[in-house]
């Protein structure tokens, strides 16, 4: 396939997401390699990704695990394409995950991340975790809660395939930047508890902010911002 035309849609809605993300770091005084961008291409077809790494995009989160098998079977030829699993993670598919991506932000039990650990293959660097918190104590979501967190922190930095990064978060909608702000606010000062607790940790990840609420979490230390819709535009429902 050839690079594709700057004027394609998604060469528009990507450039349109990078600037965006600049605008955020600048207006929040960060520089702008403070954040990335990470492209959340569940429900999209291969075809798409394979045009936005043609257009320099690396990173792709995915949430379902036989779909994203599928798409990494046709864009094996990408090698330095990074994936990343956002989704629930249940018992049966860890070894899938453990096996075919180098970043998992939705682990929230030590079961969860032991079975990574053990499956992970020993000729693959280890994989990196961010621990999901249930930052508004929502019955709906996954994720630890704040006062689980330091014993399941411990856990996993003891685990040898794995390597801890820091925290992800979905917080409930909120009304206006500040009602947005709040629950990230709450995720950086618990990762900032974590950092000092445990100071000889890789704790320097906050995976929060989506199409919605990028700003905000931009605002309050976001690192990695999961992007979806305003780069690929309106989910379509998974086959």
């Amino acid at each position: 396939m050839t690079a594709p035309s700057a004027s394609t849609p998604l060469a528009e809605s990507l450039a349109k997401a990078r600037q965006r993300l600049d605008d955020a770091l600048s207006a929040a005084g960060r520089p702008t390699a403070d954040a990335r961008l990470l492209a959340v291409s569940k429900t999209k077809p291969a075809a798409l990704i394979r045009e936005a790494w043609h257009l320099g995009q690396r990173e792709f989160g995915e949430n379902y695990v036989q779909e994203a098998l599928a798409k990494q079977g046709e864009l094996a030829d990408l090698d330095d394409i990074v994936w990343h699993f956002i989704g629930p993670l249940q018992s049966n598919k860890t070894r899938d995950v453990a096996e075919h991506f180098a970043w998992v932000h939705s682990v929230d039990r030590e079961k969860i991340a032991r079975r990574l650990s053990d499956q992970r293959p020993e000729g693959l660097p280890p994989l990196e975790v961010c621990l999901q918190v249930n930052i508004s104590a929502e019955p709906s979501k996954s994720g630890a809660s704040l006062a689980e967190l330091p014993a399941l922190a411990g856990a996993v930095l003891e685990m040898p395939r794995l390597r801890l990064r820091g925290l992800m978060a979905i917080p409930a909608p909120g009304e206006g930047m500040d009602a947005q702000r709040e629950p990230f606010a709450r995720l950086k000062e618990a990762l900032r508890a974590l950092q000092h607790r445990f100071p000889e940790a890789p704790l320097d990840t906050l995976s929060m902010g989506m199409t919605n609420d990028l700003e905000a979490a931009i605002l309050e230390g976001a690192t990695l911002v999961r992007v979806g819709t305003a780069i690929f535009g309106e989910r379509e429902s998974p086959r």
